[in-house]
């Protein structure tokens, strides 16, 4: 254990209930994180942090007494406050809990062994899909599907990153974390420039997400907004704004996608709705009507314009789903007509892919993000994002296809470069480990 950590005296209520033992652990919080410990093999059961007798967060987690790895939780926004630990699980690793202003493992961040070096990967816990991707005042905005307490998945928040050129990203606090409305599926953030749900302050335009709240037997779609770039988020009280189960029969009715549709001055929302996307429409954010209904989609839809060859005279409309197909055709605000498709423009590890929304006019690119189910054993994180790329629609004999190359900020990772001719096979590999060795 690293010296500077040191354990803060902790009062334990033990109460006894038959044969189980319910345990808490009460800190009062002086530092930035809270370490916790765990481990696979310990059962998934549920913690809970209380201040004041009101819950403050509730979460899944393997707690072990002898850990295999370490993770974390922010408590920046709780210091000063003694909070209650309970958990309804093993309890022993109750007084492994510690705080620091490190997270457990901070010395060898980023240098281990299966950690990609140029693939985005959270600090730790698991990640999915790519949510609310925007550009705002200089930072390209990453959120995802999170869980912060496992490498495997459960307890979905939106885990959060900025970038000032979408290769070298910061992680930030949780974005979202789960409610009583369930836990936070994928989604979507836009930039209410003319203030139409009421959020802005002053000057300040809200950044809004617009995301699935999900149980068991139903997932709703709500609002939240923030005022600090994306830093801290207040959930809007009346959510959900859409709760549609009713209507389709179905659970499956998730991922918001929205946009500001300019010419129809309203924003749009393509919908996951049991067997493919929806279109929503409204003037608020808060109140939204159904349009109209395309099938052949599953689950993280996307809906943009492109131009064809560059021409910005000649343009179409991309309907995308999270299984990497598309549909080609036009879009009236309220109704996509599919033209050609679905096709598939690429196929892999890629999964539940977005593009950035309100892009600078300077920079009108496509910009895409996918998930990349690349599993990293024994890592006390899992999985990552692909690698940005540009989006275009070119003419084919086949008709307009899209096409997907990497961003030309990739361009910087590039060390030097050498090239030789004419070699035989021994030959060739001295060169390369002179070239490797330099």
């Amino acid at each position: 254990m690293n010296t500077r950590i040191f354990y803060y005296s902790i009062c334990l209520m033990i109460l006894l209930s038959g044969n189980t033992f319910a345990q808490e652990v009460s800190i009062k919080i002086t530092k930035k994180y809270l370490n916790l410990p765990v481990a696979q093999n310990q059962d998934r059961k549920t913690m809970k942090f209380t201040i004041g007798g009101v819950q403050e967060r509730e979460f899944k987690i393997r707690l072990a007494e002898n850990p295999a790895y370490w993770v974390f939780t922010d408590v920046t926004a709780l210091k000063g406050k003694t909070i209650k630990i309970s958990y309804d699980g093993n309890q022993a690793g109750l007084s492994k809990i510690y705080q620091d202003d490190q997270i457990n493992g901070q010395d060898s961040l980023y240098k281990e062994k299966n950690r990609p070096q140029y693939h985005f990967s959270t600090r730790r816990g698991w990640i999915n899909d790519p949510n609310g991707m925007i550009f705002y005042e200089g930072e390209y905005h990453l959120f995802y599907q999170h869980n912060p307490y496992e490498r495997e998945w459960e307890n979905m928040s939106w885990g959060h990153a900025v970038s000032p050129d979408m290769i070298h990203w910061s992680e930030l606090p949780v974005a979202l974390s789960p409610d009583k409305t369930g836990t936070m599926f994928s989604g979507s953030t836009v930039i209410d420039y003319e203030n139409t749900a009421g959020f802005n302050k002053g000057k300040t335009p809200a950044m809004v997400a617009l995301y699935t709240a999900a149980t068991n037997d139903r997932q709703t779609q709500c609002v939240a907004y923030s005022l600090d770039k994306g830093r801290t988020w207040t959930k809007y009280e009346k959510n959900p704004v859409i709760d549609s189960k009713e209507k389709w029969n179905s659970v499956d009715t998730r991922d918001p996608r929205v946009f500001w549709y300019k010419p129809g001055k309203r924003w749009v929302m393509v919908l996951n709705e049991r067997d493919g996307h929806s279109i929503y429409t409204s003037k608020n954010l808060k109140e939204w009507n159904y349009e109209s209904h395309v099938t052949g989609f599953w689950e993280c839809p996307d809906l943009f314009e492109l131009p064809i060859d560059g021409d910005n005279s000649k343009t179409k409309w991309v309907m995308y789903g999270a299984s990497n197909s598309y549909m080609i055709g036009s879009f009236d605000g309220k109704t996509f007509t599919p033209e050609g498709g679905k096709y598939f423009y690429v196929t892999g590890t890629i999964y539940a892919a977005q593009t950035f929304t309100n892009m600078p006019d300077s920079d009108p690119r496509r910009i895409q993000i996918g998930w990349g189910r690349v599993a990293q054993p024994g890592m006390p994180f899992n999985n990552m994002m692909l690698l940005p790329t540009e989006l275009t629609l070119r003419t084919t004999k086949n008709g307009p296809r899209l096409f997907s190359e990497p961003v030309k900020e990739v361009n910087q990772l590039y060390e030097k470069k050498q090239s030789w001719t004419n070699l035989k096979s021994g030959d060739a590999n001295d060169k390369l480990k002179e070239f490797y060795d330099a």
